[in-house]
């Protein structure tokens, strides 16, 4: 029987990456965009195209059940991989974007998560995979909302990954460093006329977003998948860094790391 995943913003990027590969690798895809001319593309493609805005509650209980309906409750994996930046300093942010962007980055992952667990629990089986960044292991200057929700997403799926020990349902965490994707392009910036910039050594060591993909395939397939999946050099060295490096010394380290114009 083949398998159902879902996987959220696959509009481009590693989403899309995602759902080609895991077409290929004989799953059963479910493909979640925002816009309408995505989801009909995703459809054209051979998936099953799923609306959806991850920002929006209405939205998410729609998908959830359109999901539960075409898998016959019988989801294997969801690969959470939705999401977007937020970027400026935090004395330019309003209450408002610091919201979106958690709503955008956690609160809909879980509502979508928790809805559809009933679509797994019962299977005895199954991956929740989340899109985390290496944002989610340090914070730098002007990016510090996006860290605050990656960081924030990584505490949710450490208490979701115990909370589930013993049902057969695995969770894990990729974290990628600098991926050729779009998501520098849609970044909301707060400050347009001083826009947060990816200093030079993000863009000499990025990869493109097939890079994700041995990490992605080891956490749905693998009889044991680990708990966090760096992607890039970048995220490696920070891992490292993270742990060996006193707070005072990494902070030297990061400070340069968030470029204005």
């Amino acid at each position: 029987m083949q398998k159902f995943v879902l996987i959220t913003g696959c509009s481009s990027g590693i989403g899309l990456v995602a759902a080609q590969d895991l077409h290929q690798r004989g799953y059963q895809v479910l493909a979640a965009c925002r816009k309408s001319e995505d989801v009909e593309r995703m459809n054209q493609l051979g998936y099953h195209g799923i609306a959806l805005d991850i920002d929006c509650a209405a939205s998410v209980e729609r998908a959830a059940a359109h999901v539960r309906q075409l898998c016959g409750d019988r989801l294997y994996a969801l690969f959470n991989n939705a999401g977007y930046g937020v970027y400026g300093p935090l004395s330019t942010l309003s209450r408002e974007q610091f919201q979106q962007q958690f709503s955008t980055n956690l609160f809909g992952v879980h509502q979508l998560t928790t809805l559809l667990l009933p679509a797994m629990l019962p299977n005895g089986e199954g991956r929740i995979v989340n899109t985390s960044s290496v944002m989610g292991l340090v914070s730098t200057p002007g990016r510090g909302a996006y860290a605050a929700s990656k960081f924030a997403l990584e505490a949710w799926s450490d208490a979701l990954r115990m909370e589930l020990h013993g049902t057969g349902i695995r969770v894990s965490l990729i974290e990628p460093g600098p991926i050729h994707t779009r998501f520098t392009d849609n970044v909301n910036q707060t400050q347009r006329d001083k826009p947060v910039k990816n200093p030079p050594i993000a863009a000499r060591f990025a990869l493109p977003p097939e890079a994700i993909l041995p990490k992605l395939r080891h956490a749905l397939e693998s009889q044991h998948p680990r708990l966090r999946y760096p992607v890039t050099l970048v995220a490696h060295a920070l891992t490292v860094l993270k742990r060996v490096l006193p707070g005072v010394l990494l902070d030297r380290v990061l400070r340069g790391n968030g470029k204005t114009s």
